[in-house]
């Protein structure tokens, strides 16, 4: 044995190098795919405490780092069209308006304290979450945004409720393009009630290049034009 490898010493040689340089290829392989791994966001939209449309609207940050929430959009698809709406900021009643009108040092004295009760933007840790309220609520908001007449959680006359998808809009790091993260909900009723249901068991990530780019173009639209909310619902006799 020894003889043989006298005589192949280079050819030994050659596959000991060879043999050296894939095990440090993939080591290195290794470590970039921990690191890409710690370094890509991950955010989760999910139901909570319920399955139904009385059902929780739960987001979490389970990214290494903390995000910037900056845009949260929830589209509702029907039968007769469909309804995208801001869902930043809280939706707030003619009384709450009323009551900052009758009495401004309220918000003048406590803004900090305000600002969480008006909008949900702002930072998220790292294995934080926050819920936006009820599925429900966020239906009926856009709803009547569409002029859709809702009794409860379904809508009067001929129009069906078919899904609704929530979106996260958010920066990460020190990019200056914002990510994404999706899910799409069915909506399902009949006579023992409404179902909610995830139309797949992930949330969609946006975090390629390429999506942060389109994404980064969308949101200085948005930025651009105030969007509100946009409808193509069609009107209820």
């Amino acid at each position: 044995m020894i003889d043989w490898i006298l005589a192949n010493q280079t050819l030994f040689n050659a596959g000991i190098s060879t043999i050296t340089v894939l095990v440090w290829i993939l080591y290195a392989q290794l470590l970039y795919s921990g690191f890409r791994r710690q370094r890509t966001p991950r955010v989760i939209i999910n139901r909570g405490r319920q399955k139904d449309l009385n059902a929780l609207c739960i987001i979490s940050n389970m990214s290494q780092e903390a995000i910037y929430v900056e845009y949260i959009l929830a589209t509702l698809r029907t039968s007769h069209g469909k309804v995208v709406m801001d869902v930043t900021d809280f939706e707030r009643s003619s009384a709450d308006v009323q009551h900052e009108d009758n009495d401004p040092a309220d918000t003048a004295m406590a803004p900090s304290e305000n600002l969480r009760d008006d909008t949900r933007q702002g930072p998220l840790l790292s294995g934080d979450f926050m819920h936006i309220g009820t599925f429900v609520d966020l239906a009926n908001r856009l709803a009547r945004e569409a002029g859709i007449k809702m009794r409860g959680d379904r809508p009067e006359g001929d129009i069906r409720l078919q899904c609704l998808s929530i979106q996260i809009i958010a920066l990460y790091g020190p990019d200056s393009r914002p990510i994404s993260a999706t899910r799409d909900f069915n909506i399902q009723s009949d006579e023992s009630g409404t179902t909610l249901t995830p139309t797949s068991w992930q949330t969609r990530q946006g975090v390629s290049y390429l999506h942060r780019r389109r994404l980064g173009k969308f949101v200085n639209k948005m930025n651009e034009t105030n969007f509100s909310v946009s409808s193509s619902v069609r009107k209820q006799e």
